[in-house]
């Protein structure tokens, strides 16, 4: 008997040291970043082994031809789980707004303007190579930032490598440059808007807007939300802007509360999931010849070279002529480090990659260039971060 309760005891020891081990790492703002890397890396593994196929059908495979849900895993990652990371995002920026980093049109215009120039200068950087070529209508591809994957590297620094203001500003840019390159898919690459279902949308959201300012439980606000979300879908409209316009119908008092409980779910099982379905990408063995492609070298350096400097001149011209500040307790240099991460495309640039190009060849050029400037942008504004930090000091 005795022997059975030593048992017991150290049973339940090891689940409490194990619970607490668990609570540490969910707690801690770089596991978000080294868990993205390791699916991302993961997936780039088993999409190029001997069975690489089966992995990759996994995801791409149609579960099903109803128009009115999305066909596959893959859909539901991109349109369905990646909706809620967007409410997440969009919790996190109406907080600003109201109370924070965000809280005027000054402290606003900063993130809002430099989105358009770190999608004006890839699309520049693009057509110097593709202006002659058959390769021109892929303009679109380097525009789009991955705001998944940028804060995900982002949160790998600490809060005096990258402070908060920061991290503000990097998800502002970023959600403004998704909702760009969702008007440039449906504007530019055939996005066929249906006209009843966004008046449906528009309807939805003034409804959603008005009920849960009197009561918003947690179960009134998810049937509002998969309401939302389905007749933005319908609409033609990317689906994940649902989840930045309910976020915007919350309520301030229930925003700090619904962030709390959404943290685990939203960067320990939606992005993990949306890394691992999103970079099934095909590296051919003639891999090395597609570098001194025109195509390659227009999205690659558009992501690189065109999204830092894009965003990093409009911020300096805009900030030269007193219209902003930058974000508190940062100087230029961490700003630097925040365009070159802002380089990261993968998702929406692969996505619209796949719209743009019809062949198959032409489509693997296009996503290995994005994923060649997306992982050299992650290198380097990682470097970049941590070695201005420690040899230069931030100005006061």
């Amino acid at each position: 008997m005795l022997q059975e309760g030593k048992k017991e005891v150290q049973k339940l020891t090891k689940r409490k040291f194990g619970y607490k081990y668990l609570l540490a790492f969910t707690q801690n703002s770089k596991s978000i970043g080294v868990l993205l890397i390791a699916c991302t890396i993961l997936s780039l593994v088993l999409t190029n082994c001997t069975q690489s196929n089966i992995f990759k059908e996994f995801w791409t495979k149609e579960l099903t031809h109803n128009i009115y849900f999305p066909e596959s895993i893959e859909g539901w990652v991109n349109d369905g789980f990646m909706a809620v990371f967007f409410f997440y995002a969009g919790l996190e920026i109406k907080k600003e707004i109201l109370e924070g980093e965000l809280n005027s049109l000054k402290k606003a215009a900063l993130p809002i303007f430099s989105a358009f120039g770190g999608v004006i200068f890839p699309a520049v950087i693009y057509f110097y190579f593709n202006k002659n070529s058959v390769f021109g209508g892929g303009w679109g591809i380097p525009t789009a930032t991955d705001i998944a994957f940028s804060l995900g590297i982002a949160s790998l620094f600490s809060a005096k490598l990258f402070p908060a203001s920061l991290r503000v500003f990097l998800t502002a840019l970023a959600i403004v440059d998704d909702l760009i390159a969702v008007l440039i898919v449906a504007i530019f690459y055939g996005g066929n808007i249906s006209l009843f279902w966004f008046v449906i949308s528009l309807l939805v959201l003034l409804f959603s807007f008005l009920i849960l300012k009197k009561k918003n439980n947690n179960i009134l606000i998810l049937i509002v939300g998969v309401v939302l979300w389905f007749a933005v879908f319908q609409s033609g409209i990317h689906a994940t802007l649902a989840g930045v316009l309910l976020a915007f119908c919350i309520p301030v008092r229930k925003i700090a509360l619904l962030m709390g409980k959404l943290h685990v779910a939203v960067n320990f099982v939606i992005v993990p999931f949306f890394a691992i379905a999103n970079t099934c990408i095909v590296i051919p063995a003639h891999f090395l010849s597609y570098f001194s492609h025109k195509l390659f070298l227009g999205i690659s350096l558009g992501l690189l070279v065109g999204k830092p400097l894009g965003i990093l001149l409009v911020a300096r011209i805009l900030v030269y002529l007193k219209w902003v500040k930058l974000p508190s307790g940062t100087d230029w240099n961490k700003m630097i480090g925040a365009g070159i991460l802002a380089g990261i495309g993968f998702t929406m640039s692969i996505f619209i990659a796949t719209i743009a190009f019809k062949e198959t060849e032409t489509q693997d050029i296009a996503k290995l260039g994005v994923l060649i400037g997306s992982s050299l942008s992650i290198l380097i504004g990682y470097f970049w971060v941590k070695f201005f930090h420690r040899n230069v000091s931030p100005k006061k």
